[in-house]
């Protein structure tokens, strides 16, 4: 199986497709979402980006529920992130990410620790995972707006395409 970390480049446009339903019911639905979230979220909570998480135990779990509940509706589950309204749920978490100064080093470390978590599923066929490691690697590319150079970009949701 190969999860490959691609780079990013400054205002770069990104196409990416939503991972399939076949993945979320996979995985087991909602439970299933829920472990695969839950023990990526432990991880990242020692990892080195755990600075950008609540520190407070009741308030880190907010998080992980309410970013369970984005998995599980991007992956084709039932519409339970209630957070972005009738807004497009890409573009909602697209936005949000710009509440904080996302660069590379930050966006391969969250790629790495949910790469950790993936390769520890079991019984979810490795097409499956490819498919949605493909939506993680491209879609967070959006996210990054620091940049090494010292400038900032913030991606306009204009230069992405969601591919059905």
């Amino acid at each position: 199986m190969s999860l490959e970390i691609t780079g990013v480049k400054k205002g770069e446009a990104v196409a990416f497709k939503n991972p399939p339903k076949a993945f979320f019911d996979a995985i087991g639905g909602e439970e299933g979402m829920k472990k695969l979230m839950y023990n990526f979220y432990d991880k990242i909570y020692e990892s080195d980006i755990a600075n950008f998480f609540p520190q407070d135990e009741e308030e880190f779990e907010e998080v992980k529920a309410k970013n369970t509940k984005f998995f599980i509706q991007i992956c084709g589950g039932p519409k339970v992130y209630e957070e972005a309204g009738e807004q497009n749920l890409n573009e909602f978490m697209v936005r949000l990410h710009d509440d904080f100064s996302i660069n590379e080093r930050a966006r391969v470390e969250w790629l790495g620790t949910m790469r950790e978590a993936l390769e520890e599923l079991e019984g979810v066929p490795s097409e499956l995972i490819e498919q949605f490691w493909d939506y993680l690697d491209k879609f967070s590319k959006l996210t990054v707006n620091s940049f090494s150079d010292g400038s900032t970009y913030y991606a306009a949701f204009t230069q992405v395409k969601e591919i059905k």
